[in-house]
């Protein structure tokens, strides 16, 4: 078992290649660690012949973002033949596109935000929801290219005006949810931990709040009601299952907390391919269930399989 030769996929050439770079680099020390044989792969466009010379037992996908994420690399895997981590072709194109996977998860009971997907051109022209709203590109990660317009704003987000624009000319608008910012993690059939994100210095959990130390803190296990917690993670392990996810994922919260500790909770998307950099949510909450890092990275690389 412990020789199994391991390609890690990392890099990319989207916006998130600093991050996959990152996740990548500690998967693959974690692997070896462990025993296995690692090949690490800063993925181009050539990946198809890389990877039918390199011949590995598994693919550890370690990609962030368009390709690594959206269904691309994991049908260049299936094609290949060679067992990968994370979730498959279908699951993961479609827990990428934002809208389609909210109106999945909505149908199988998870609580979403109301939406309605624009062009940026309309987006930029008019405010197409009352304010306060999100604006986010229907399928980006990290954060890139999210815009909050708040109450009594005026104006649409001038940003969207740019010749320099590279987050696509579709976008979902979302109603904006206050409150706290909450995550859980699920590995395999089994929702892990509840951890609230406190981002310091930052009006929300930003690329510099999720990916810079010290950009936010994070408290674990959440401090609420055992019976949010418990829906928390009800709802992570539903929205895992609707989208016909495997191995590890990570989904997203905002609890608007009312009086006596209850209050509305909405989830805002489910992550197929969590961040394993030092300061990724996974990892932590993982190791808070009893799952160090070389644990967790060994069972991901177990969990691999084609036809995911």
């Amino acid at each position: 078992m412990m020789s199994k030769h391991v390609a890690v996929l990392m890099g990319g050439w989207v916006a998130e290649r600093p991050v996959s770079l990152s996740s990548g680099k500690d998967c693959a020390d974690a692997l070896e660690a462990a025993g296995y044989q690692v090949t690490r792969v800063d993925v181009d466009r050539n990946i198809s012949a890389v990877l039918q010379d390199l011949k590995p037992d598994v693919a550890f996908n370690a990609l962030h973002g368009p390709f690594g994420e959206d269904g691309a690399i994991q049908g260049i895997l299936e094609v290949l033949d060679i067992p990968y981590t994370h979730s498959g072709v279908m699951s993961s194109a479609l827990a990428m596109h934002k809208e389609k996977a909210k109106a999945v998860m909505k149908a199988a009971g998870v609580p979403v935000a109301n939406s309605l997907v624009v062009s940026r051109a309309d987006a930029a022209r008019r405010h197409v929801m009352e304010p306060p709203y999100v604006i986010k590109p229907i399928n980006e990660g990290s954060s890139f290219g999210v815009l909050i317009v708040k109450e009594g704003q005026e104006y649409p987000p001038q940003e969207l005006t740019r010749d320099d624009w590279e987050y696509g000319e579709l976008l979902m608008v979302e109603r904006y949810i206050p409150g706290r910012e909450l995550t859980c993690a699920v590995m395999g059939d089994v929702a892990l931990g509840v951890l609230e994100i406190v981002p310091l210095g930052h009006a929300y959990y930003d690329y510099d709040a999720k990916y810079v130390p010290g950009g936010s803190q994070h408290i674990l296990p959440a401090e609420i009601l055992p019976s949010v917690y418990q829906e928390i993670q009800k709802s992570s392990l539903k929205a895992h299952h609707a989208l016909g996810c495997r191995g590890v994922t990570r989904a997203d919260f905002r609890f608007n907390e009312g009086p006596g500790g209850l209050g509305e909770l909405i989830c805002l998307e489910v992550n197929t391919q969590p961040g394993m950099t030092p300061t990724s949510l996974l990892p932590e909450i993982a190791a808070h269930a009893g799952h160090d890092f070389q644990e967790l990275v060994s069972w991901i690389v177990e969990d691999a399989s084609c036809g995911r």
